[in-house]
């Protein structure tokens, strides 16, 4: 090991760099030769860098997260991203070998988790709930909330801005026109056609979940709150009916599969893999989407 940290002294390299880079790997003490080249590699170009910018070439210098950072940003762009994510990792790495960490470690934070959906049971509760109310006006507007939620997945401001006129059975299927910041065309599930039609009807230009304004809060939270019986129920929660629609099509999309097939486990980069999709028309996405369930 120690002879293969010797004999390293690329010609594209200072010497004064390489000597500097071979006295760090010295003392960190990798376990392998492969692990050694790898660290040296590392060290002599953030050591190049070092001393093209002034600075003195010292551990407790050269290797603080600062001087990493700049280095990445500067002297990596026309690296794959991979090679600069492994260039900072063994570089920190190093530093840290050496006791050069001057700045804690990030705290890891815990990841949000999703909200489980609600049962098949559960939400024929919440229809037959509905249906149960002692006016018109709750019966009507708690059913659309239930089916715009778990129908077409909206929430917040989506859902509060929906009016009766929104809902239009078209494409073969019923679809609801969403305004806002994040307009868009959302095929309902079959299931929920029939209540979400009669509640569009009830509502009609006025606002499907009641209420004056686009921009009024708490509606869905008093709409909830005014419901009579389902003590026996669990809340009702217009987050969880969301979950409930976006499960229920990754299922008849068969994204579970997909995934399994793709070895991925994590959905960071399924954005970027719809980019370079071509767009679905309506009447495809309804086909796909508003299937009964």
């Amino acid at each position: 090991m120690t002879k293969a940290i010797a004999r390293y002294s690329p010609e594209s390299t200072n010497p004064e760099v390489a000597a500097f880079a071979r006295a760090l790997v010295e003392r960190a003490g990798p376990k392998s030769v492969g692990r050694a080249k790898a660290l040296l590699f590392a060290a002599a170009r953030l050591g190049s860098f070092a001393a093209s910018v002034g600075l003195e070439l010292r551990s407790e210098v050269v290797l603080c997260d600062s001087v990493i950072e700049r280095f990445i940003i500067v002297r990596t762009p026309h690296l794959s991203p991979a090679m600069r994510r492994t260039l900072r990792s063994n570089l920190r790495a190093l530093a840290s070998a050496l006791g050069e960490h001057h700045s804690p470690a990030p705290v890891p934070l815990p990841r949000e988790r999703a909200k489980a959906p609600y049962s098949p049971a559960e939400i024929e509760a919440y229809l037959a709930l509905a249906k149960a109310q002692p006016t018109p006006a709750r019966r009507m507007r708690l059913s659309g909330l239930i089916a715009l939620g778990a129908g077409a997945g909206l929430m917040g401001a989506d859902l509060r801005g929906v009016c009766g006129t929104d809902v239009v059975a078209r494409s073969g299927g019923v679809v609801v026109k969403v305004k806002g910041g994040r307009a868009r065309v959302v095929p309902v599930l079959a299931r929920y056609h029939h209540a979400l039609a009669a509640s569009a009807r009830f509502a009609g230009t006025r606002y499907v979940t009641g209420g004056f304004s686009p921009s009024r809060r708490n509606v869905t939270a008093g709409l909830v709150a005014s419901v009579a019986g389902g003590s026996d129920l669990p809340a009702l929660d217009t987050g969880r009916l969301r979950v409930t629609w976006l499960v229920t099509c990754a299922e008849m999309l068969g994204l579970g599969a997909f995934m399994d097939a793709a070895g991925i486990t994590c959905s960071q980069r399924l954005g970027d893999l719809v980019a370079h999709l071509p767009r679905v028309e309506e009447g495809r996405a309804v086909s796909l989407l508003g299937a009964a369930s």
